[in-house]
């Protein structure tokens, strides 16, 4: 139609920020890179110290997790996280406007999505990432893709394989209008059918083990921020 006429020349535009709002392939950035990561999320974050596979292993400084592990989007205003230099539970605008970070890799939502609509998901992540840069406006942001579950996941009918790409549209979206970063490391975890693969699973459905966690790093290594 005409119309559609009308709308191609704009929406040329985003489609080339889009490309370069996605991580794509890079060299092999190597575990130095890795090192300078600051990984905040829910318990498929806290994964990462449990299974010792950074650097620090289970005294790691990288992963802000709250103490019981588990972060729900849409708390991230009012959560507290474990800070790992000093062991105090403080909000996660404190442990940024402290830590300063290089480098942040937020992975969060798998929580939210069985209950947040795309404007109310959307709407706390920006709130989440815009209170990130206003207090380390030199941090380098990466919105990461929400896991896969398996499919006998015991909870698949309200957080499963359709909602969970779907809301990683809605992060990719926020990437892109808040001029940060996504990598769809999840791409590496899935079975032909999009679900978690099982030798990547520790056998409840939804976390990683430790072989799914070197995935994800040796793909954020090969999908280097640029």
């Amino acid at each position: 139609t005409d119309n559609g006429g009308e709308t191609a020349a704009p929406s040329a535009q985003p489609s080339a920020a889009t490309g370069s709002t996605i991580l794509g392939e890079t060299a092999d950035a190597g575990q130095e890179y890795i090192d300078k990561l600051t990984f905040l999320g829910d318990s498929t974050t806290y994964g990462l110290k449990y299974y010792e596979v950074l650097s620090g292993g289970k005294n790691t400084q990288q992963v802000w997790t709250p103490e019981s592990g588990t972060l729900t989007l849409y708390n991230y205003a009012t959560a507290t996280i474990v800070f790992p230099e000093t062991g105090e539970q403080i909000s996660i605008v404190d442990a940024v406007t402290r830590k300063q970070p290089e480098y942040l890799v937020i992975t969060l939502g798998v929580n939210g999505v069985s209950q947040m609509d795309e404007d109310w998901f959307k709407t706390d992540y920006t709130g989440l990432v815009q209170s990130i840069q206003a207090a380390s406006p030199n941090t380098k942001i990466i919105c990461n893709s929400i896991y896969p579950v398996e499919n006998d996941y015991e909870h698949i009918d309200s957080i499963n394989n359709t909602n969970i790409p779907q809301a990683n549209e809605w992060i990719k979206a926020v990437a892109e209008a808040t001029g940060c970063k996504y990598t769809d490391s999840a791409s590496v975890l899935k079975a032909e059918d999009g679900s978690l693969r099982e030798d990547y699973g520790n056998g409840d459905g939804i976390h990683l083990n430790a072989d799914g966690f070197n995935a994800v790093l040796q793909y954020l290594r090969t999908h280097a921020y640029q």
